[in-house]
């Protein structure tokens, strides 16, 4: 699922609200977490999962086209672990979809 399409399922069961409201909470989410995590904290969204930001070191790597050596410098990546609730629920609709066939 993309983000319009997130939208527009919000838009279908909330037709009190206006897309461009509904676009404007979504914006304003993702914004909020992506803000959290730039400044080094974590999100928890319980029963959904975490995001938080992982540090990835410095290291020699190598150019997949000449195979020279390269220098990575260190960088910062965000990194999602998903919630109790969620994998349960995954987990669940997996094995209906098995007892179906």
């Amino acid at each position: 699922m993309i983000k319009s399409e997130l939208i527009n399922r919000l838009a279908e069961r909330n037709q009190h609200l206006t897309q461009r409201d509904i676009e404007r909470i979504v914006g304003t989410i993702f914004d909020e977490i992506a803000n959290a995590l730039s400044r080094g904290d974590r999100v928890e969204l319980r029963g959904f999962g975490a995001f938080s930001v992982k540090r990835r070191p410095a290291r020699t790597g190598r150019n997949p086209r000449t195979g020279t050596a390269v220098e990575v410098q260190e960088k910062f990546v965000p990194f999602f672990k998903t919630g109790k609730e969620l994998r349960q629920k995954l987990n669940l609709s997996g094995k209906q979809s098995d007892d179906s066939e």
